[in-house]
């Protein structure tokens, strides 16, 4: 009888998981949908807004360079060429994978919702008071990787790639892939990279990291900061040094977070009563 109800009991689970699976990919596509019916304005004013010379950080960097009395690239930033699309259903598929990984994004903080409704019922009761944050945090990191990659890495880094050219005798003729692409990438790329406290939060309640492990090992996560950094921006030395400096302050930030749950931990094992 026992084992019957135990695996009731995981069947149960297994539903239930089903379910919030079904409503995530639910919330998903919905709104892929709905971005895939306004394609024209999410590709012109969102995933083509770095092709656009008036676009806000070509501005600022202009302005600041003039402040300084130097001049910039970024005062007379030019595209001479539209994107091409080399197969006839290229655009089609493109604007639905780029509607996909968009819809992922925005329902992000759904998501987590649907994670924490999941795992929820098998905390304690201090477990879930102590994590009622979760979701706005790391919401919030996640939407500050997402604005950091759109407004500093992805202007910088177009910019760096469509005037560089080793000689007058190579053409650049980029596809719509190439460069979605690559705009998709760095967003969802940095984004992640910006939920490190959250990731260390949890590895260190699980005890598999300490403030004095990651105290060690910051010379080497400066090495792998800054090849994530290679991976998911173009191979120039300035953006990879852009992206590097938020996750380095991140990285501290996550180190200040082990102190504070190591802390706790130890004021919650004084206060229990010993056995």
């Amino acid at each position: 009888m026992a084992e019957k109800q135990k695996e009731m009991s995981f069947l149960g689970h297994l539903e239930e998981l089903r379910w919030h699976l079904v409503r995530s990919a639910g919330a998903i596509f919905i709104i892929a949908i709905l971005l895939f019916v306004f394609q024209k304005q999410v590709y012109e004013y969102f995933l083509l807004a770095h092709r656009k010379p008036d676009f806000v950080t070509y501005q600022f960097f202009c302005d600041f360079f003039n402040m300084l009395g130097m001049d910039s690239t970024f005062c007379n930033v030019t595209f001479k060429d539209n994107l091409i699309s080399l197969k006839p259903t290229q655009q089609l598929m493109n604007a639905i994978w780029s509607s996909l990984i968009l819809g992922i994004i925005i329902s992000f903080p759904y998501l987590l919702w649907e994670i924490w409704r999941f795992v929820s019922p098998g905390l304690t009761k201090k477990e879930v008071s102590r994590s009622r944050g979760f979701i706005f945090i790391a919401s919030l990191l996640f939407f500050l990787g997402i604005a950091f990659s759109f407004y500093v890495i992805a202007p910088i880094s177009i910019h760096f790639l469509y005037n560089y050219q080793i000689t007058d005798l190579i053409q650049n003729n980029f596809t719509m892939d190439s460069h979605i692409g690559l705009v998709t990438n760095m967003l969802l790329g940095v984004s992640i990279l910006f939920e490190l406290p959250v990731l260390i939060y949890f590895l260190t309640k699980i005890g598999l990291v300490t403030p004095e492990f990651l105290k060690k090992y910051r010379k080497h996560a400066l090495v792998v900061v800054l090849i994530l950094a290679a991976i998911i921006t173009p191979p120039d030395i300035a953006s990879q040094v852009i992206v590097a400096i938020p996750i380095l302050i991140l990285y501290e930030i996550s180190i200040k977070v082990s102190k504070m749950v190591i802390k706790k931990q130890k004021k919650d094992a004084q206060k229990s009563p010993r056995v």
